[in-house]
Order: C-alpha cells, then sequence, then structure tokens
C-alpha cells in the first residue's frame, strides 16, 4: 500500500484512498487523538537476547547502548534504537496545535499514523490563502510530523500540501523551504519550535512569494513530462520543478 495509513482523521474533503475518520469543524484535540488512532503512548525497553544456553530457557542478557521502542495499545514493535533516541509521542504531535487552535484561529486538517506506529503527522489550515498563476486557490497549513524508526527527524513547516498519506507527506517534507527540523538526539520542545518556525502572517507571506516564484517558472514541454513522471513514480524527487508552466 503507497499509502502506508493505519489510521486517520481528517476535517472537510475525503482523502484520494477513501481512509479515516472524517470529523466536524474544531472539534478537539482529545477527539482528534481518538479518531485518528493516535491514543496511545511509544513505549521502550532495553535490547535482551540469549547470550548462553543455561537450562532450557538459556541465559538472558541485555545491550545498554540500545533500546527496542513499542506500543502501549497492542505491544507491536517499532524499532531498536540509540539510548540517546528521545521519543516525540503521539500526543505531543497534537499538542504542538493547541494554542494554534484555541487562539490563534488554525483549524486541525487531518492526523493520522504511518507504517504501524513508526511515523506520525497532523496538519493544521492557518486560515490564509493565496492565489497562483490561472487563479489557483492555494490553502496554507502547518504540518508536523516524526518518525521513531530514524527515518525522518521531528519536523515542523508551512506547506500547501494537504497531506493524508505517506505519499503526500513525502512530498510536503521534500517541498520544504522553511523547515524546523528537531534530531531525535535532542528533546522536543514545542514553543522552542514554533517560535524559530515564525508562525505568524509574515512567514506565510515569505512563502507564498517563493511559491509564486516557482509558478512563473517556464520550462520546456520535455521536462514538464520528466517532472511528473517524477512525482508519480518516485517520492525522492525534487519539488523545485513542480509548480511550473511548461511552453
Amino acid at each position: 500500500m503507497a499509502h502506508l495509513v493505519e489510521s486517520m482523521a481528517y476535517a472537510g474533503r475525503t482523502p484520494w484512498h477513501g481512509l479515516g475518520n472524517q470529523l466536524a469543524a474544531q472539534q478537539p484535540l482529545n477527539v482528534w487523538m481518538q479518531e485518528a488512532g493516535m491514543d496511545w503512548e511509544i513505549r521502550e525497553t532495553p535490547v535482551r537476547f540469549i547470550s548462553s544456553e543455561a537450562g532450557s530457557l538459556g541465559q538472558i542478557s541485555s545491550f545498554p547502548d540500545q533500546k527496542v521502542l513499542f506500543r502501549s495499545d497492542n505491544q507491536a514493535p517499532l524499532s531498536v534504537v540509540s539510548n540517546r533516541f528521545k521519543v516525540v509521542q503521539p500526543r505531543q504531535i497534537l499538542e504542538f496545535y493547541r494554542d494554534l487552535t484555541e487562539r490563534s484561529g488554525f483549524e486541525l486538517e487531518t492526523a493520522g499514523v504511518l507504517k504501524g506506529g513508526r511515523k506520525l503527522w497532523a496538519l493544521a489550515r492557518t486560515g490564509q490563502t493565496g492565489s497562483l498563476a490561472g487563479n489557483d486557490q492555494t490553502n496554507g497549513y502547518v504540518l508536523l510530523a516524526t518518525a521513531c524508526d530514524g527515518t525522518l527527524a521531528t519536523t515542523a513547516q508551512f506547506t500547501s500540501i494537504r497531506v493524508v498519506c505517506n505519499n503526500t507527506l513525502a512530498v510536503a517534507l521534500n517541498g520544504a523551504g522553511q523547515a524546523v527540523k528537531v534530531r531525535h538526539n535532542t528533546t522536543f520542545d514545542a514553543q522552542a519550535v514554533k517560535k524559530q518556525l515564525g508562525i505568524s502572517v509574515s512567514a506565510w507571506d515569505d512563502f507564498m512569494y517563493r511559491l509564486k516564484a516557482l509558478s512563473e517558472r517556464r520550462i520546456t514541454r520535455k521536462t514538464a513530462e520528466k517532472v511528473m513522471r517524477s512525482v508519480f513514480t518516485d517520492v525522492n524527487y525534487s519539488s523545485g520543478d513542480m509548480l511550473v508552466k511548461p511552453n
């Protein structure tokens, strides 16, 4: 499954894959947490192994430099990571938006679980919009995503992509201009991230300026076809050529 969606919730139009629970506008975070399937914790335990045969069970030893991460709800293993790895919980992903939704007019748009719990995301509409060439309407979102398997730093950024699956998440992340990334050997500080991201009207204006510049870029039809093929066949494309107008 290219979408890799285990569970999600969304407001507004139904995602292309038809999965998830649709919510009415302005639902509280605890509703989002439950309906998006994010009402569990990432727990950890030392790595253990059988080091020698002793009786029927053998001698169990531990490896102090690494730990196993697993889900609290179904005990499913998620990954083996360094002891220095700082976990970002599903609740923290949604709590990032509490002040934004309660006081700043943001509205949660999508949130969910990917890859069996290894990857998490939430997306909120800023309420700001812009128009590109051809009168295309662009909505502004703030995305927060993380992974507990070492494939993604905790990342916050502006985007115009409505993230509803692993593919759209990859597109949004590859198109990151102004993004704040917190490595997993550092404690995630939501307020510091929002301050560094500069969540404000001016930050959105800067994002739209760069987006409009891309939309005015002209390329040949051959290059446009190459870009389209890369978009629909490889999530590791270079997104700098997405919003273009062929000759």
